[in-house]
């Protein structure tokens, strides 16, 4: 950042800033920290509005009964892998974005583009067609998944290594926030219309990325120092902990994601199967059943969205590597819960508007809030690894250190963003495959993910907090 006067006028006008150094604590102080919080509070808003249309197909199969629309539940779980899918691939290439076109650039474009997918999901739920057609549509609004990995990259540059934590969990954090609140829209129009009028959640998201766009292109600023390119991809992944990381990240952004596109769905079967008791499925009852399961739905997605820049502060303190640990360990029990539940459920079926639905409640918001916690903490570990890393390149000056430092952590946080997400397609597609089964229950994909969160609580505990050589990599 400029030495002297960081936020004078041609530094707005131009939207541009030829040097950044947000370890320059005086130029820090001097105005750089409200050139970065402005940057942050915009990338919050259109990452906000892109995870919204990225899990947009979460409140549509609840608009979507099936003597209408023609696709049973397994098919739903499907459709909503899909954008999850998209959205995965596409971090890779958005992690470039930033540093190619320039953070401002990228973020108004990034959210512009959305028209599209929410522009197409409004025709065809108005205008009911093939499934094939519906996969496709989806498959468009994973171009909100994307945004993550720009936003994140971004962020990452304009914050100082003191607050990387607490700044990438909140722009993580209020960006998954559109999770939930698109989902507490979609539960407005049921509660008021019905389910029968999806269009008018795609209406308002049309307005909300108009806002976006205009905000950043008026708020934002590109950073001409930033460098993320593909040869920093490549070099990342010579490194273990990259590896490492993103196998957490599955853990914890992979369950966070996947739990948020599936638990209205896992709702509403479990209340479909307890109001129809074994009879006959009308529409009066599956618009019953998507009314309660919309109205605890966004819960869920909205605790595990708050909970992330709580994990990132407590990571600040605490070290990266502890915290994650202790999540994973309290999320091997949250999932203990479904795996009980769901085992005395599927010995007395139809018991889930009881007892059982609370447990299947409380476990899941459980996990959504571990997530949430885990999500902060895996990403304060990832600016904190390549900052230990470059401390012991003593042939570089200060200035390179914290150059590479920051283009592999950039290019960290779009890898592990991708390869988390694909945790969300694989929660989607272990319930669809649990659901297809014989027995019709979720109870052997409870099993699965309680094994894989063991799993990352060894390797937590393993690589980061056993080995004392790797203390330096968990504060």
């Amino acid at each position: 950042m400029p030495t002297a006067q960081p936020s004078t006028a041609p530094v707005v006008r131009n939207h541009r800033i030829s040097h950044w150094d947000p370890e320059d604590v005086a130029a820090w102080e001097a105005g750089g920290k409200q050139i970065a919080r402005r940057n942050l509070i915009w990338s919050v808003v259109a990452e906000h509005v892109g995870f919204s249309i990225w899990s947009i197909w979460s409140v549509m199969v609840l608009f979507m009964p099936m003597d209408v629309y023609g696709i049973d539940p397994a098919g739903k779980f499907f459709l909503v892998a899909v954008p999850t899918l998209v959205g995965a691939v596409l971090r890779i290439p958005y992690t470039f974005a930033t540093a190619t076109f320039g953070g401002r650039n990228w973020t108004v474009f990034s959210a512009l583009v959305l028209l599209v997918p929410t522009v197409l999901t409004l025709w065809f739920m108005i205008e009911p067609a093939s499934y094939t057609t519906y996969l496709v549509v989806a498959a468009f609004a994973g171009l909100g998944g994307g945004n993550f990995a720009s936003s994140m990259t971004n962020i990452n540059a304009f914050y100082p290594q003191r607050e990387k934590g607490w700044a990438l969990g909140l722009n993580a954090g209020g960006g998954n926030i559109g999770v939930p609140v698109v989902q507490l829209l979609g539960l407005l129009v049921i509660a008021t219309v019905g389910n029968t009028a999806p269009e008018i959640v795609c209406a308002v998201y049309l307005v909300l990325i108009a806002v976006a766009a205009v905000g950043a292109a008026l708020f934002m600023d590109n950073l001409e120092n930033q460098k993320t390119n593909g040869r920093s991809m490549i070099d990342v992944l010579r490194h273990a902990d990259s590896w490492w990381i993103a196998f957490l990240y599955i853990g914890t952004f992979g369950s966070f994601i996947g739990y948020s596109f599936a638990f209205g769905q896992v709702l509403q079967i479990n209340f479909l199967a307890g109001l129809t008791d074994g009879g006959p499925v009308t529409p009066a009852l599956q618009a019953r059943a998507s009314l309660l399961a919309a109205q605890i739905a966004f819960l869920g997605p909205l605790l595990g969205s708050l909970s992330r820049p709580i994990g990132g502060k407590l990571a600040d303190r605490l070290g990266g590597g502890r915290i994650t640990l202790y999540t994973f360990v309290a999320m091997i029990f949250s999932a203990g819960i479904l795996v009980v539940t769901g085992t005395i459920d599927d010995a007395s079926p139809g018991a889930a508007t009881g007892s059982m639905m609370t447990a299947y409640v409380v476990g899941f918001i459980a996990l959504f809030v571990l997530s949430g916690l885990g999500n902060g903490s895996v990403y304060k570990m990832i600016p904190a690894i390549f900052a230990a890393k470059a401390a012991a390149m003593t042939s570089a000056t200060a200035e390179e250190r914290a150059a590479w430092s920051r283009t592999m952590s950039g290019a960290l946080i779009g890898i592990a963003g991708a390869i988390g997400a694909l945790g969300g397609v694989g929660i989607n597609l272990v319930l669809r495959a649990a659901y297809s089964g014989a027995d019709k229950s979720a109870t052997t994909a409870f099993w699965v993910f309680l094994a894989f969160y063991v799993a990352c609580a060894v390797v937590t505990y393993g690589v980061y907090l056993r080995r004392t050589d790797r203390t330096a990599v968990s504060v």
